[in-house]
């Protein structure tokens, strides 16, 4: 069974690259928050294939059909969302869906629909004379399931399986803005051996400077931060980057090839005491939800592994009554938040499928030589990758946070009467 967070606030999705759908179930949202499909569509147009001119040509238009876990009493409020239609043994059943509503408390389920598939594209890694493309899940999968994995589009292993991580990503993420004032926000910092000079993480840590801990960075500067990442070409700070780093990509995929990344994810205004020490530790539930991503090689928090550069009277981040004075540890002491910015990076290896040929066997471990016969594929796995860190760093902070609200009972909510 795959979940991603829990136990508290958790998500699970269902669907493979080719298939009709993706299902998602999202558990353990609070009741009494006021989402609307808009919510989690503004998030999933960021992730979309095709929403980038850097990134897979192919392209869907991933609308998202809300199910269950909402209510209002304005029912022509709740059900204004897309209509769902089958026909199945020649009878039509069409319901319509949610648009917006309060959340219930109970599991809330999305849709979103696949419909710009070219399933014939992958006939040459189908069956047991299929072929293994290097670098993908091709050979594991196969074995695994004894022959009956689905290998369109890479299947489950997909990156378009990300779509469940998004939906609940935005729910959780919509919680923590409206309870703490918490944004959450990406950007390239790196592509190939091409580095930024200018970074989301010392950015932010700036405008944290300019306050103290006990009040939030405003909203206004962390929308202005917010739309200019969203308008630039590449989520960059760094415009000079920006242009060199679309030529490298572009370069990369002219040569029939592809490049690496390293991708920053950072949470401002981030609620203090939420994690636990040692095996609830938020820094290991971190590393693994950011380092289990798709094409992820390596996960570092804070200054990562900079740090072994540096002397304990350097790394050490000085503490006064205002707070933290620097931000070395990234935010997470002990593996609990401090309440200083979550600072991640993480690390991408180049996009495995890539038209230059290469040495591989088939599924029968016949060798051969391996040239990718069709394919929409991106260039860059960085490129999209912002917004699916984004969504796993904001469901395992509610989760640690919702645990961190179990440690202290009321009786007064226990009560009817």
């Amino acid at each position: 069974m795959e979940i991603l967070g829990g136990p508290l606030f958790a998500v699970s999705g269902a669907g493979e690259s080719h298939g009709p759908s993706y299902t998602t179930i999202v558990f353990g949202c609070p009741p009494g928050l006021w989402l609307t499909r808009a919510d989690l569509q503004r998030h999933l147009d960021r992730r979309r294939p095709g929403g980038n001119t850097l990134g897979t040509p192919r392209s869907e238009a991933d609308k998202v059909a809300l199910l269950s876990g909402l209510y209002t009493d304005d029912l022509d409020a709740l059900l204004a969302g897309p209509e769902v239609r089958t026909i199945a043994d020649g009878v039509e059943s069409v319901t319509p869906t949610y648009e917006a509503g309060y959340t219930t408390g109970e599991p809330i389920a999305a849709l979103v629909l696949s419909a710009a598939k070219r399933s014939g594209d992958y006939a040459q890694v189908a069956g047991p004379t299929g072929a293994v493309r290097p670098g993908h899940a091709d050979l594991v999968k196969y074995h695994q399931s004894r022959g009956y994995s689905d290998p369109r589009g890479g299947g489950r292993a997909s990156y378009r399986a990300t779509v469940s991580d998004v939906i609940g990503g935005s729910i959780a993420r919509l919680y923590l803005e409206r309870t703490f004032h918490t944004v959450i926000l990406s950007s390239l910092v790196q592509v190939g051996s091409l580095k930024a000079s200018v970074t989301l993480a010392d950015t932010v840590e700036r405008l944290v400077q300019q306050h103290t801990q006990a009040q939030p960075v405003p909203a206004e500067a962390l929308r202005q931060l917010e739309a200019t990442l969203a308008a630039a070409p590449l989520s960059t700070l760094d415009a000079d980057f920006a242009r060199e780093a679309a030529a490298l990509i572009e370069s990369a995929r002219a040569d029939g090839d592809s490049i690496g990344a390293l991708v920053e994810v950072v949470a401002v205004n981030v609620p203090a005491l939420a994690g636990a020490p040692l095996y609830d530790s938020l820094k290991l539930r971190l590393m693994g939800a950011l380092g289990g991503l798709h094409a992820a090689q390596g996960v570092e928090i804070g200054a990562g592994f900079d740090a072994i550069t540096r002397r304990g009277s350097e790394y050490n981040d000085p503490i006064r009554a205002t707070g933290y004075q620097s931000n070395h540890h990234g935010g997470l002491l002990g593996g609990i938040t401090t309440g200083m910015p979550l600072v991640c990076r993480v690390a991408f290896k180049p996009t495995a499928s890539i038209q230059t040929p290469q040495l591989s066997i088939r599924q029968n471990l016949e060798e051969s030589d391996f040239a990718l016969k069709k394919g929409r594929h991106d260039p860059c796995v960085g490129v999209r990758a912002g917004v699916t860190l984004e969504s796993r760093l904001a469901i395992e902070l509610l989760n640690a946070v919702l645990m961190q609200e179990t440690r202290w009972v009321d009786s007064v909510h226990f009560k009817v009467f």
